[in-house]
């Protein structure tokens, strides 16, 4: 079983910067997704960006303590990164304007990551095998809840992904398992 991390809580409006960048929140999302240490180059590769510019993303996910530098495989050559946490959750003042501003942009650079994932899937589901396509799902029920109901059912949606966790089953998943991006969002409308 792959070695567990909690979950970080951003609160400080530079981390937030520093994660609100495409590539950086592919390889935070992969990293704490897996729990695996990987070389630039070889993150390179997940991000479609050079190695010495995954490089850059890896020192600046670094600087924030989003990732850190892992043991070496063997010889000490190649520099391998690993995650400090195996997600996170934003929770900053919003009553402060510069980690409203940061949050902002954070949450637009993962809603278009989060939305470009699931253009990309309508656009090749037809490609897939059928049961995949039954499987996939996009639902938008309406609603009418209190703040408490809310936070319980948040709860139970968490326990209900909690067992399906990649990083927690990578070692022991069913041969025919694959990665799944679960999008959920709940909040009040007027």
């Amino acid at each position: 079983m792959a070695e567990q991390r909690v979950r970080a809580r951003i609160t400080d409006p530079k981390v937030m910067r520093a994660l609100a960048h495409p590539a950086r929140i592919a390889i935070v999302e992969h990293l704490g997704s897996t729990g695996e240490a990987v070389s630039a180059t070889q993150c390179a590769g997940l991000v479609d960006l050079s190695p010495s510019a995954t490089s850059y993303h890896l020192r600046e996910l670094a600087k924030v303590g989003l990732v850190e530098q892992a043991p070496s495989r063997g010889d000490g050559r190649e520099r391998l990164w690993r995650s400090t946490t195996s997600g996170f959750s934003v929770e900053g003042d919003l009553d402060e304007p510069e980690t409203r501003r940061s949050q902002q942009e954070l949450v637009d650079v993962y809603l278009a990551r989060d939305f470009a994932r699931l253009r990309e899937w309508f656009g090749r589901q037809h490609e897939e095998p059928r049961a995949w396509r039954d499987a996939a799902t996009l639902m938008g029920p309406m609603l009418l809840m209190t703040a408490e109901e809310l936070v319980a059912l948040n709860a139970r949606v968490q326990e209900l992904v909690e067992p399906y966790r990649r990083r927690e089953r990578m070692d022991d998943a069913p041969t025919d398992a694959r990665p799944v991006a679960v999008h959920y969002a709940a909040f009040p409308i007027d």
